[in-house]
């Protein structure tokens, strides 16, 4: 088979390789699209401890089923499906085991033609998804999904600030959360992104580059019930300062690093739950499938690329300013 692989440190290339076989309780997933996320871009950097080169990247993924291994008697060949990339989660819906890993470091991820991978980690393909949009949705909008109805439970009729519209994560809380019946502004230094967002369903934007732009979203909205963020630094003090009496803030990301000022004044005396979230429960990825059936959501994908422009992939992610997500499919 074909695969994206990164040989070294920040070299990327297609090599051919061995067809994998599935083990005992595995399936071989014939993939037809994969889409990027950060995490493949960080490898790619050597931005996580441990990574040993050669490796195939690649979180996310959906196909058809060619094989499986033996005691499978769930799925079969000819089945259509969508790859759950946390692994391992343990027993404990509160936080992942200490063994808990992400597909694509250090097994063999979905930059390929063909993955092995445990069959209680499949779902059937929503209907209503292209192969590419179905490839676009499982870690972002597992992270998405736990983040909002998991961690800070959203109900409809809150109001919700969405900070940094445009990355995989944030475009799927925007659109479960307009789904779930919440009000929903966002966070960009894009005008165009804010109101592609706005297309979307948000009700407005802030643009975080400009002066006063706190100020300006507690004039037009009488505060957030549920705060999503994943940049930290020193902006996110600016975030509690947007909350109403017993807000929720929930981040998964710390992209600007810490927080150098916390008012926990505030934070005690308005009641806010400071929630951190990664990935998701297998409950919370069954959940998350059903959801997106019953709401028809679609992925938003930015771009599409064949298996031998990855190369391509990987630098408009690296450079940034995508709406969506990037997918590479296998199939010419």
């Amino acid at each position: 088979m074909n695969a994206v692989q990164i040989p070294a440190l920040n070299e990327i290339e297609i090599a051919a390789g061995a067809d994998p076989t599935p083990g005992p309780g595995d399936v071989l997933v014939s993939v037809q699209a994969a889409a990027l996320n950060h995490r493949d871009l960080w490898i790619k950097l050597g931005q996580y401890a441990g990574i040993t080169y050669p490796l195939i990247p690649g979180s996310d993924g959906a196909g058809v089923i060619t094989g499986v291994g033996e005691g499978v008697t769930e799925w079969a060949a000819g089945d259509d499906v969508v790859i759950n990339p946390s692994f391992d989660w343990g027993d404990d819906e509160h936080a992942q085991a200490a063994d808990f890993s992400i597909l694509g470091l250090p097994r063999a991820g979905t930059l390929a033609e063909q993955v092995v991978v445990p069959a209680t980690q499949l779902a059937k393909k929503p209907a209503h998804l292209s192969w590419s949009e179905a490839a676009a949705l499982p870690l972002a909008g597992l992270t998405a999904y736990r983040a909002l109805f998991s961690r800070a439970q959203l109900r409809a009729g809150e109001r919700v600030l969405i900070s940094g519209i445009g990355g995989g994560v944030a475009l799927f809380a925007l659109q479960y959360a307009v789904a779930a019946g919440a009000e929903v502004w966002v966070t960009s230094s894009s005008a165009e992104k804010i109101d592609r967002a706005i297309s979307l369903g948000a009700q407005g934007g802030f643009n975080y580059r400009e002066e006063g732009w706190g100020k300006a979203a507690r004039g037009s909205v009488d505060g957030f019930d549920v705060i999503m963020d994943s940049a930290g630094g020193e902006g996110f003090k600016g975030l509690i300062d947007l909350c109403r009496p017993g807000a929720r803030v929930v981040f998964f990301g710390a992209t600007r690093g810490d927080p150098e000022v916390l008012p926990m004044r505030k934070v005690f005396w308005k009641q806010i739950s400071l929630l951190g979230t990664t990935m998701g429960s297998p409950a919370d990825w069954g959940a998350m499938i059903a959801f997106v059936e019953q709401h028809q959501i679609r992925p938003i994908v930015s771009g599409t690329f064949a298996l031998s422009e990855a190369a391509a992939a990987f630098d408009l992610m690296e450079q940034g300013g995508q709406f969506g997500k990037i997918v590479v499919t296998m199939k010419s």
